[in-house]
């Protein structure tokens, strides 16, 4: 199969370093200036993304986000060939509000539209919206919604009556055709429930390939026991150089630039989380002297920010050999980022995806056996 790979929208900011808060340390020059997630900035990363042929980019959800919904849609006349995948948390809306808008922004783009669901791993920002439900209320709730939004989607009157939501008649005027894909990402046990039953993606933080390894497995168990088949996908940073002490100059340049202030802040925040898969990454950067994991895999990311914390770095061709490695364990789809998002994006698409291609080439013409050696 072909490789998907998909950029990120820093609707938060963008720029040098890895979080802004950088700024009061003193040690940020005119040259890692913080970027506002303006919508002309936001328009350069989406027209970046749009030339260089990544097939959508990820837009986030959560207070320091701009909100993905309007931000996406007026970005859809900036593009034209660029898919949005629309993060969201259900249960913030009805779910047969999220598919009106899905159904809206479907037709208004093209079908240019994915939706990436976020069931949310942080109480305290829960609270926030106004969610009071408990970790295993909100993966609960999360089944339901998927449910009523693909019924909602059939294009006839859907009937439903769950413990979070009851519906009676739920449908859009005009049903997206082909249906958005819904991808959704949790690593807990009810998490990949929901996952086997509903999603058509499952999305997981980035570990070493036999970790990732050993999700996709039980995922596909679980799957299979409701007769159907997902594909997969990792969120990851990226950090590819011609060579690979460049690359891991820029890792070394990135982590010297982060006051250990913001660190322990960071940590202090996130080992707070319900996020079975953010204690997963955090579990990755408990050694600051031993952030490389596992080779090419660099922890860094994680000691100031939430969520994704490992980037894949190295030469092109050692970062394109981690993604066959991936690829290797059933990983198709590959939602990456760096900083910043637009230089990024050009050293990943002209010096990486180019020789991810050329084995694709080469296994489909004679075969796994004689694949491009890529390291």
């Amino acid at each position: 199969m072909t490789a998907h790979f998909h950029w990120f929208l820093p609707t938060s900011g963008d720029g040098r370093e890895v979080v802004g808060a950088l700024q009061s340390s003193g040690l940020v020059g005119t040259a890692s200036a913080y970027r506002p997630p303006s919508l002309d900035y936001l328009t350069l990363v989406a027209k970046t993304a749009d030339q260089l042929g990544f097939e959508s980019v990820l837009t986030p959800t959560g207070t320091w986000c701009a909100d993905a919904w309007i931000t996406t849609a007026a970005l859809i006349q900036q593009t034209s060939r660029l898919k949005f995948l629309v993060a969201f948390r259900p249960g913030l809306i009805t779910p047969t509000l999220a598919a009106q808008q899905a159904s809206t922004f479907a037709e208004l783009s093209g079908n240019r539209l994915a939706l990436n669901i976020v069931t949310g791993g942080d109480a305290e920002e829960q609270q926030r919206f106004g969610d009071y439900l408990t970790k295993t209320q909100r993966y609960e709730r999360t089944g339901e919604f998927i449910d009523i939004v693909r019924g909602a989607w059939t294009g006839q009157p859907f009937d439903y009556s769950g413990e979070h939501f009851t519906v009676t008649g739920a449908m859009v005027a005009r049903p997206p055709s082909p249906a958005p894909e819904v991808f959704f990402g949790g690593a807990s046990e009810a998490a990949r429930e929901v996952a086997a039953k509903g999603v058509d993606t499952y999305l997981t933080w980035t570990e070493p390939p036999a970790k990732v390894a050993e999700l996709v497995a039980d995922v596909t168990a679980r799957a299979e026991k409701y007769g159907r088949t997902l594909s997969f996908g990792i969120r990851a940073h990226v950090i590819a150089r011609d060579t690979h002490e460049e690359a891991w100059a820029e890792a070394r340049r990135l982590l010297d630039r982060m006051d250990p202030n913001v660190i322990a802040f960071a940590r202090e925040r996130l080992l707070a989380s319900e996020s079975e898969g953010q204690r997963r990454q955090l579990a990755q950067n408990s050694d600051i002297d031993n952030l490389e994991i596992y080779p090419g895999l660099w922890s860094g990311y994680g000691l100031v920010r939430p969520g994704a914390g490992t980037a894949l770095v190295g030469s092109h061709a050692e970062v394109a050999d981690l993604i066959e490695q991936y690829r290797a364990v059933g990983v198709d789809h590959f939602v990456m980022s760096g900083q910043p998002h637009i230089e990024e994006a050009f050293w990943f698409a002209e010096g990486v995806v180019p020789i991810v291609r050329a084995t694709e080439a080469a296994r489909a013409s004679t075969g796994p056996e004689a694949a491009v050696p890529v390291s």
